[in-house]
């Protein structure tokens, strides 16, 4: 074969890579998609990070496309050149795509992942996933669950640098991942007692001991909480912003089983992906692990039912459910029965089956969709 049909094509060559924005906010699972769909398209990419407003949800509702929403001063600064790709997930960094794609004009491409508040038609793309009731469209692609950054070259040297700090526990290890609030669900700490007996009488059946990680929604309570009625050998990383190194991605690689709280999708998505057994721990103000009533003095009495539904998040999102657009609605049970009947996951306090979890499919049908809207030839 000559050296001249090896060489790549002249126009490939001058052909210039398109700009790629990744819109990053405060929440750490939509930045966590977002980054993820980036990283997969193997581009290079600038992260464009913004602090809001407290007003950002009137801008939001009323204003389309704008910067009102955020603080100038302390997000990262737009100008030209206008890049061919935004990626954005989340009510706030909506209005600021949109705004983007006005100064940049029509060629500037925009890919929404999750729930759009804006109508679908004002992306070019919408990732979603089956808790929201969207309308199948051209522009609407349902994944089965998020998309996460969980590379197994990561897991692996992660794995590297925390077993030997955990070689005091003997295995098995069950990850135990904890969240915080979520729309309806509410993580107090009667719940957190009852996670850390439950996940102790897992512990102890398997004789194995538990790693434990908290979360930036996780309150300084509930991880006291637990700790204080957990009754298994246990590793805790209490997640703070700056707290050291983080070992989420060793115990992601480490675990032989994960327990995870169930409003947490992104958590969900990242045990899923590692082809173990995963154990949802039932958020519900009136259920046990297994859906049956917790146990004495661990389950919430009518008083804490009513305080945690009209908690602000739970409230609104109970207004939302009634009154909003139904591609809007969110049903977080939807993800829960369609993990309990794929075999990925049951809930605490169940039986998990004897066969393995079937793997998740990859991101590269969103890739190829994304690569599509660029006119990228294919990898």
């Amino acid at each position: 074969m000559s050296a001249d049909r090896d060489r790549p094509h002249p126009d490939k060559q001058l052909q210039p890579q398109p700009r790629v924005w990744a819109l990053l906010g405060h929440k750490a699972g939509d930045n966590n998609q977002v980054l993820a769909l980036a990283e997969a398209l193997g581009l290079p990419f600038e992260k464009k990070v913004f602090s809001y407003r407290r007003s950002e949800l009137l801008s939001n509702l009323f204003l389309g496309p704008t910067l009102l929403g955020t603080r100038g001063s302390e997000s990262s600064v737009l100008e030209p050149p206008w890049p061919d790709l935004v990626i954005t997930s989340g009510r706030r960094n909506e209005p600021v795509a949109r705004w983007i794609r006005e100064q940049g004009g029509p060629g500037v491409r925009i890919v929404h992942i999750g729930r759009p508040w804006a109508h679908p038609e004002n992306f070019d793309l919408v990732i979603t996933t089956p808790q929201y009731e969207l309308a199948e469209a051209g522009n609407v692609m349902r994944r089965e669950l998020p998309m996460h950054r969980v590379e197994s070259a990561k897991v692996s040297a992660a794995v590297s640098a925390w077993k030997p700090r955990l070689s005091h526990l003997a295995p098995p290890y069950i990850a135990v991942l904890i969240g915080g609030q979520s729309g309806p669900y509410y993580l107090d700490t009667k719940k957190a007692r009852r996670l850390a007996h439950e996940a102790s009488a897992l512990a102890r059946s398997l004789h194995g001991a538990l790693l434990v990680t908290s979360s930036a929604r996780t309150p300084a309570a509930v991880i006291d909480a637990f700790v204080d009625a957990v009754e298994a050998p246990n590793f805790v990383y209490r997640w703070a912003p700056g707290n050291g190194e983080n070992p989420y991605l060793a115990f992601l690689g480490l675990a032989d089983a994960f327990i995870v709280t169930s409003e947490s999708m992104s958590m969900l998505a990242e045990a899923c992906a590692m082809q173990k057994p995963v154990y949802m721990f039932d958020m519900d103000d009136r259920a046990g692990g297994d859906g049956q009533p917790a146990l004495p003095g661990l389950q919430a009495t009518a008083a804490e039912r009513w305080i945690n539904a009209l908690r602000y998040k739970a409230w609104t999102h109970r207004l939302a459910q009634g009154l909003a657009p139904r591609r809007m609605r969110r049903d977080i049970g939807r993800m829960h029965r369609a993990l309990l009947a794929s075999g990925r996951a049951v809930w605490l306090g169940q039986r998990f089956p004897d066969v393995a979890p079937p793997p998740l499919p990859d991101g590269s049908r969103a890739v190829e969709r994304v690569r599509d809207l660029l006119a990228l030839p294919d990898e």
